[in-house]
């Protein structure tokens, strides 16, 4: 006998109804009525012309033949639901963009951009990395990167995203910071350094302070940390601009006298040059590159 159209919502029901072994639980699982569950039941008993349930005053239990479509039903449904699953895992991967990026960027400079992305490309899914560390591209890892370097990276196509500089920031709040009025006098005060390869005597050396014995008295390995610092009134850090957009705009540091540095690196958007972007991946590195900011 064929498998009938018509006998896929029974079937359904009489699973649902054979695993509770009650028609009102299954009911509340479907989100059906119990005297729907029951008519898919009866309608499905009078096409085999064989009883599946006992019926009885408090409540149903199987048949032998019941229990033998019920194990039938349960393993196909169980089947056909892991198919379905693994489908739609398969699409949302494909429709995922796994980067890499450093925490400071990503922290103050991406996710402040990034619900516009999601609002324009919902089916979208990201997954954000901010190791330290260089990460390998290879064929489980990140799709695309961005990247705080010189450009050029062995079997790495690099797109220019922006370029950025160096300048000192300190807390509002910083004692003495209103008779400041010439870089000469930023090297009196605490400094605050993170691990880039530009660093305060570059920034002094541009600024044309010659000579001047610097406090660089805190080192953080992450720029934010040496931000968060400054912002707490533990002296001054060289910014960078992109990073500590969002700390002028919200007052919490202010640009102290003296030049803005270019820096000697720029900001590159990264991936592979052996394998071609997804096309989840190709927008969303549209996407950043048309970036007013980038």
């Amino acid at each position: 006998m064929a498998l009938r159209p018509d006998w896929l919502s029974a079937l359904a029901a009489f699973e649902a109804a054979a695993r509770h072994q009650n028609f009102t639980h299954a009911a509340d699982e479907l989100h059906l009525t119990a005297s729907a569950v029951s008519h898919h039941v009866r309608k499905l008993e009078a096409d085999l012309d064989v009883a599946l349930f006992q019926r009885h005053a408090r409540g149903v239990s199987l048949t032998a033949e019941g229990r033998q479509l019920a194990d039938a039903a349960s393993t196909a449904l169980a089947d056909v639901d892991s198919v379905l699953r693994g489908l739609r895992s398969a699409r949302e991967e494909q429709e995922r963009v796994r980067i890499t990026t450093l925490h400071s960027l990503t922290y103050t400079w991406l996710l402040p951009r990034l619900p516009a992305f999601t609002a324009a490309h919902p089916q979208i899914r990201l997954t954000v990395d901010t190791e330290a560390a260089l990460t390998r591209f290879d064929e489980s890892g990140p799709d695309l990167g961005i990247r705080y370097g010189p450009g050029h990276w062995p079997g790495l196509t690099a797109q220019h995203l922006m370029d950025e500089a160096l300048f000192p920031v300190a807390s509002p709040k910083l004692p003495g910071l209103a008779t400041l009025t010439e870089p000469a006098q930023v090297a009196r005060l605490p400094l605050i350094s993170d691990l880039s390869r530009q660093g305060w005597h570059d920034w002094f050396r541009a600024a044309g302070v010659h000579g001047a014995r610097l406090d660089e008295r805190y080192t953080f390995s992450d720029t934010t940390d040496a931000l968060n610092a400054a912002a707490f009134g533990m002296g001054a850090a060289l910014a960078r601009e992109h990073i500590a957009a969002p700390y002028l705009s919200e007052g919490r540091l202010v640009q102290l006298p003296g030049p803005s540095l270019k820096a000697r690196f720029s900001y590159y958007v990264v991936y592979p040059s052996h394998r071609r972007l997804r096309a989840s991946a190709r927008v969303f590195v549209d996407w950043l590159l048309a970036l007013p900011s980038a």
